[in-house]
């Protein structure tokens, strides 16, 4: 068995240009892959390059349990929300068992992802039993249609929907000309008090829009207050209340509003308008955002409406759609108008002049680019399985984030030069060997970091700078561990290249159980912790699996071709390997006995 090992060894002494070539060749094709896809830079995290991150606690309502299916459900739909906006760098994750972390990088405008993010309630399509303007600008004439033409909610109907395929059937809803403040508090009062009726009978659970007994004012007017007649019903006098109380011009009124509300009842709401706040009284809602299969914001090109809201609804979805629309183009202003509320806000309530189907609508008005992009989010990701509560906001500026990242390559910076001081002084031309496999060992995770960016979204933040610091520690270690067996062989007596042979077995299967068991660590880290902890932990993990693939693909090829370079071999003083300076023992030597009657004799001196 010995002959065939010796043959082995000997081969793998012959070749290690081999191996040198491999990690050379590997190194190549990574760095121009690198370059070739213009990611010369790994990512940073937010706390490195500057940015916002908002701490979300998921609430427990309307029977939703918090459990892990619903929190990855909430999970997946911040992201599509906030990558809705553009923020491809953004990372939406849970941390914990009901927390929801989101950190969005620089360059995004923040405030308004914030806003995304952090409107968590359900989405509901109600029909509009009545509006007006709210605060000082309720004593203000009623804006007419024109004045409201942002798509944003509007008491005179500032938007549209219609049949996407069919805009050309006579079903395309146009603005009213004029809206005039000429109704009465009594009229409208019971107007809405008959709404409010048509609501409460069990017809109107499937179309709860007012009925056409409903007597609104011929000009469509809602800038009256409900009147406080006596109702068939103590919930419809309440809520008349509530609606006649409300002043949206307040943001303590806006926060209470309809915060109680379930869906199947109607509710209060409040709604801005070019600088004006709007309140709604709205019935129950007919359609939920669960319905809404797709929107996405579109320019017409072909006709003169602007950038428009188109919106796909699921089969059940198309139904309900269709059903609403057809009851509330009967009604006339406001009462053919349909609220989009969200979070208790209206975020638009454009009107139908007829039944929308064929699962298909459009919402029209002089929308500005971002508010349709603002409004297809809302409908497209609207709709979460859980409420969640804003714990914390905070924001890195790019000059701090500048500040850490430099104190963090500062502090590596300080811990390899103290390595490499440690290495000269003690292993002296060794330290070449160990230099070079550290060199290595950086290029490579320079440039796997940089290609894990954009292929997996991974960001540099500062606990990753720390494990690429603990990472200098243990390439070292796997350094010191083989040069010190290498050192045993020669104060053993043998000579260099025998003892880098002899020595590597013994040295490979310690460096491979120690880092396994810093892989093991770093992995088992990585699972059970969120946030930025996994940074550390899969920074810690990479490098270990690099040093395992250095030692055996450069150090050990490296050390087998010094060992034939006299300096070395010869065991040098300066070399590390001088065999006085280690307490070598001499080399073992046998003397032949002789033969015949004095081979009995024992020579003392004989080893």
């Amino acid at each position: 068995m010995a002959a065939p090992k010796r043959g082995r060894s000997a081969s793998a002494q012959s070749k290690p240009g081999r191996s040198l070539a491999l990690i050379l060749i590997a190194i190549v094709a990574l760095t121009g892959g690198m370059f070739l896809s213009g990611n010369t830079t790994p990512r940073l995290g937010i706390d490195l390059a500057g940015g916002t991150s908002i701490t979300l606690k998921a609430k427990a309502d309307q029977g939703s349990a918090i459990n892990k299916a619903n929190m990855d459900t909430a999970v997946d739909i911040m992201n599509r929300r906030v990558n809705g906006l553009g923020v491809s760098e953004a990372e939406v994750q849970t941390q914990g068992n009901d927390h929801i972390i989101v950190n969005i990088p620089k360059g995004t405008n923040s405030k308004q992802a914030q806003q995304q993010v952090g409107t968590t309630a359900k989405l509901y399509f109600r029909p509009v039993l009545a509006s007006e303007p709210s605060g000082p600008a309720a004593k203000a004439p009623s804006p007419s249609a024109s004045s409201g033409a942002s798509g944003s909610p509007s008491p005179s109907g500032s938007s549209s929907a219609s049949p996407s395929s069919s805009a050309s059937s006579g079903q395309k809803a146009t603005s009213p000309s004029t809206a005039s403040p000429s109704a009465s508090a009594t009229s409208q009062g019971r107007a809405v008090t008959d709404a409010l009726k048509a609501d409460a009978t069990p017809s109107s659970s499937a179309s709860p829009s007012g009925s056409s007994s409903a007597s609104p004012s011929p000009s469509g007017s809602s800038s009256a207050s409900p009147s406080a007649s006596p109702s068939g019903s103590a919930d419809t006098s309440k809520l008349q209340a509530q609606y006649a109380a409300l002043d949206c011009s307040k943001p303590a009124d806006r926060a209470k509003a309809g915060t109680s509300a379930k869906p199947g009842e109607p509710t209060v709401a409040c709604g801005e308008n070019d600088k004006v706040w709007y309140k709604y009284l709205l019935g129950p809602a007919a359609v939920d955002g669960t319905d809404v299969k797709k929107a996405q914001a579109v320019f017409d090109t072909q006709g003169a409406s602007g950038w428009q809201v188109q919106m796909n609804f699921t089969s059940s979805g198309s139904k309900k759609f269709a059903n609403i629309t057809g009851e509330l183009a009967k009604n006339q202003t406001p009462q053919n108008e349909f609220a989009i509320v969200l979070d208790g806000n209206v975020v638009s309530s454009p009107f139908v002049q007829g039944a929308i189907s064929g699962g298909q609508a459009e919402i029209t008005g002089r929308f500005t680019q971002q508010e349709a992009q603002s409004l297809s989010n809302m409908l497209s990701y609207g709709a979460l399985p859980l409420s969640f509560k804003e714990e914390t906001v905070t924001t890195v500026t790019a000059a701090l984030g500048g500040e850490q990242l430099h104190a963090g390559l500062l502090a590596g910076a300080i811990g390899l030069v103290l390595v490499v001081i440690y290495l000269v002084a003690y292993y002296r031309g060794l330290s070449i060997v160990a230099m070079a496999s550290l060199l290595i060992s950086a290029i490579l995770t320079y440039v796997i970091m940089s290609l894990l960016g954009p292929a997996i979204g991974f960001a540099l933040n500062l606990p990753a700078v720390c494990g690429a610091i603990v990472a200098i520690g243990i390439t070292a270690d796997s350094f010191i561990v083989y040069f010190e067996r290498i050192r045993d062989e020669i104060r053993e007596g043998r000579s260099l290249r025998p003892a880098v042979e002899r020595a590597w077995p013994r040295a490979r299967r310690t460096i491979l159980v120690s880092d396994f068991v810093s892989f093991l660590a770093a992995a088992v880290l990585f699972i059970v912790t969120v946030g930025k902890v996994q940074g550390f932990a899969f920074t810690l993990g990479l490098t270990t699996v690099l040093d395992v693939v250095v030692v055996f693909f450069f150090t050990k090829p490296l050390m087998t071709l010094l060992a034939r370079r006299k300096f070395f071999a010869d065991g040098h003083k300066w070399s590390g390997l001088d065999p006085k300076s280690l307490g070598a023992k001499p080399p073992l030597r046998r003397t032949r006995r002789p033969a015949g009657p004095a081979a009995g004799s024992v020579d003392p001196k004989e080893a």
